[in-house]
């Protein structure tokens, strides 16, 4: 990591400095400017990594966070031996048993990574100014397309002598751009999460695709009250996910979890819920081949048991049937959820990587897992996820040809609401599924609906229209007022 200026310096007055020289080696260089947190970045080794692995010695560079962590042993290759005979003033004489013992070096594997430069580009511009996260993956194969954090850096900082202050300096800053929030931001996933309660109520009989339920401008039974916009009512699951009905869902999971004569007790209705949850990539973390993934949360009963020492039922927790509540998740689980549904009931393990030189991947993430709900119940997710983009609240999207489909949310906060999509497109053969999460961000169809329809237009189209990047231009200008308490 010397300059040239430096090195010829050095190299005019080494006779001066007998035993030291200099020895060339690699230093990872990035290209451009985008992707920090899936790269990660090197560094020299700490006393730990030398405890932990015998392969290190002091000096020795290692991946410290994101593919150069996660793939360090593929990546840091075999080093290499030489013996060498020296005599009583240090002089070389020879190699030791002429070379016998000598071990020529095995270069690290070349990785191949599924990140679409220019959608990563377009994500990191769009959430500049905000904070938040995008994700699009391929259904078909689990690979990340895309993967932005806001706010993030530029990996190059952490490239040579300045990356002790870069570090530091990014380590210190309040708003924490070192944070992969894609992976580890841990958030209610607000209405999108309406999908996975159609699907489990759908797959345990507790409504047909024609059962109507009431909204009152929202959930209202017992003296409790939900609140909802206006929409038409009674109306069944397909508009109910259209128009993203609050009083809808709230009464399938109160049928459900009050349900004693189906399950006995609503300790086993709960635990029934959680499972489906859990088949679909919820409440723990997926597997992504990245280091630091969080496992977001979904409740089951010993959790509700312990948080309430008196009797509880569906009534007590309505409000995780619209993914508020105890319920979180991170991006890449709503993500994933798009691409689940996309994929009318399965999902591979969504990976960054696609292909390692001279080794196949991990056969993590390349065998299909499927959810507990049927085929049939995720057609009738999607046609109502069509709606949406045709006329509902994704209605942003409906002047796009190539058939989108989505779901928006607005989750709760303490301060201004989340705006969050998720959605896929294609809907008869999708190519990438999408979830944009924008903290503070108000109405999901306020920031998360028009970035992620322009995810996918970047993608399926390879370019955006003039007037997309109009509204990309207007987008990348907007900037939310955070205040101490959203850090």
């Amino acid at each position: 990591q010397l300059s040239d200026q430096d090195f010829s310096i050095f190299q005019e007055k080494s006779y001066r400095f007998p035993g030291f020289y200099v020895q060339r080696r690699s230093v990872r260089q990035y290209e451009y400017p985008y992707a920090a947190h899936v790269l990660g970045d090197v560094a020299e080794v700490s006393e730990g990594d030398i405890e932990a692995d015998d392969y290190y010695q002091p000096g020795d560079y290692i991946g410290k966070l994101g593919v150069e962590r996660f793939y360090e042993k593929q990546l840091r290759g075999v080093k290499g031996v030489q013996i060498l005979l020296r005599d009583a003033h240090g002089r070389i004489q020879g190699r030791y048993q002429d070379g016998a013992l000598d071990r020529k070096p095995i270069p690290g594997k070349n990785l191949t990574l599924a990140i679409d430069k220019d959608v990563q580009a377009l994500a990191e511009r769009l959430l500049e100014g905000k904070i938040g996260s995008v994700v699009a993956i391929e259904p078909k194969t689990g690979e990340v397309l895309c993967m932005a954090s806001s706010p993030s850096y530029d990996p190059r900082m952490m490239v040579g002598r300045q990356r002790s202050k870069s570090h530091k300096e990014l380590s210190m800053d309040p708003w924490k751009p070192l944070l992969n929030r894609s992976i580890m931001g841990q958030y209610p996933p607000g209405s999108t999460f309406k999908t996975t309660q159609g699907l489990t109520f759908l797959s345990e009989g507790i409504i047909t695709d024609q059962t109507p339920y009431p909204c009152y401008r929202g959930f209202v039974y017992k003296g409790l009250r939900v609140g909802c916009h206006g929409h038409g009512s009674p109306l069944p699951l397909v508009p109910a996910i259209s128009t993203s009905c609050n009083g809808f869902f709230c009464w399938g999971l109160y049928h459900m979890i009050n349900n004693t004569s189906k399950y006995g007790t609503v300790q086993n209705a709960m635990n029934t819920w959680r499972d489906y949850l859990v088949s679909m990539g919820f409440g723990y973390p997926l597997g992504v081949d990245l280091p630091g993934e969080k496992r977001g949360l979904i409740p089951n009963a010993q959790f509700y048991d312990n948080a309430y020492k008196s009797s509880w039922n569906g009534l007590t927790i309505i409000s995780i049937a619209i993914g508020q509540g105890e319920v979180n998740a991170t991006p890449l689980q709503i993500a994933n959820l798009g691409a689940t549904i996309a994929n009318r009931g399965y999902f591979i393990t969504p990976h960054v990587v696609r292909k390692i030189e001279g080794e196949a991947l991990d056969t993590l993430y390349t065998r299909p897992r499927y959810t507990k709900a049927p085929q049939w119940a995720y057609d009738l997710i999607v046609k109502g996820m069509r709606s949406a983009a045709l006329g509902g609240t994704c209605k942003a999207l409906a002047h796009y040809d190539f058939n989108p489909c989505g779901k928006t949310g607005t989750a709760q906060n303490k301060g201004h609401d989340h705006s969050v999509f998720m959605g896929f497109a294609p809907m008869e053969d999708p190519q990438i599924a999408v979830a944009v999460y924008v903290e503070n961000g108000g109405w999901g169809a306020t920031y998360g609906v028009p970035i992620g329809g322009l995810i996918m237009e970047q993608f399926i189209k390879g370019e955006l229209s003039e007037a997309s990047e109009h509204k990309a231009a207007d987008i990348q200008s907007r900037r939310i007022n955070y205040g101490e308490g959203d850090r």
